[in-house]
């Protein structure tokens, strides 16, 4: 019996019940597997809003909120400025966004997500404490000054 507890554990179990068991113990035992395994999905939802100057990004909903009013923004302008919120204040190659927003770094989607970084700066220019800028050659670089 012990053997095979061991064997559960090294196989990637984090619980382990015998029989016979009370339904009341299977219960609580759920409910604590449920109370971890809840706290992710919150902390990751939390992770999806960022704060850009005087705005507010929640990537999960795809809005753009300054000073309570609203924008709606399409994926592509959602996943890009996701990708430029988790590396704010650094450089982001433009191979990287191409490569993991379009899956392709060709002439054609790279003037595509020109427009994309040219639709952002219209969002953002509301506040002057942040910056879409490109930095030659390489990338872009979402600059927040307060």
């Amino acid at each position: 019996m012990q053997e095979d507890k061991l064997k559960g554990f090294e196989a990637g179990a984090d619980d382990y019940i015998t029989k016979p068991f009370s339904m009341e113990e299977l219960l609580l035992r759920m409910q604590a597997i449920l109370r971890r395994t809840e706290d992710p999905v919150k902390n990751s939802e939390q992770e999806n809003i960022f704060t850009i100057g005087q705005y507010v990004f929640d990537f999960n909903r795809q809005l753009l909120t300054f000073r309570g009013k609203e924008l709606k923004l399409t994926s592509k302008e959602a996943s890009l400025l996701r990708l430029l919120c988790t590396n704010a204040n650094q450089v982001l190659e433009r191979s990287v966004a191409l490569n993991k927003i379009w899956q392709d770094d060709s002439y054609f989607n790279a003037r595509s997500m020109d427009v994309y970084i040219v639709k952002l700066r219209k969002y953002l220019k509301e506040d002057p404490s942040v910056e879409l800028i490109n930095v030659h050659g390489i990338g872009f670089k979402l600059v927040m000054n307060r």
